[in-house]
């Protein structure tokens, strides 16, 4: 890990963002809730919460930070669902790990939950995939920077 124990406490947010394509049919099942592994929206969100608030155990050189707050969302699109997780913290370092964690987190469980819907006759997934994962806005203290 990096030593950042002489640097100053601010306040940090980072927002990420990704999607996850997939059929029309599935959208349809996860907008009527009828997916049988429950509420995909629902189950995500708490997925990415829980994702953000442990990004240290999972990615070695992070720092454990102390979170203020956690705000993940989605939009169901016509053939995909975008994510985006914003994270807030003040303390040293910054939290686009947390937010990049949070929003990964929910489109892989969006995949799980919806897997069986998604397989073709060979039970391969042609046409589902995860993409445009990126932050998308890190702010720091007073500079913005």
């Amino acid at each position: 890990m990096i030593d950042i124990s002489e640097k100053e406490d601010t306040q940090r947010i980072a927002t990420a963002y990704g999607e996850i394509v997939l059929k029309k049919e599935t959208l349809i099942a996860i907008e009527e809730k009828t997916v049988k592994k429950g509420d995909v929206i629902e189950v995500s969100k708490i997925s990415g919460i829980n994702a953000a608030k442990s990004t240290f155990l999972n990615i070695p050189h992070c720092h454990p930070i102390p979170i203020s707050y956690v705000e993940p969302t989605m939009e169901l699109k016509k053939d995909r669902i975008a994510v985006k997780c914003t994270v807030k913290a003040y303390y040293k370092t910054g939290v686009e790990m947390e937010a990049l964690s949070c929003a990964t987190s929910m489109l892989l469980t969006i995949w799980d939950m919806v897997k069986y819907l998604e397989k073709d006759s060979t039970g391969n997934y042609r046409d589902t995939r995860i993409t445009n994962i990126k932050v998308i806005e890190k702010w720091k203290g007073k500079n913005g920077a």
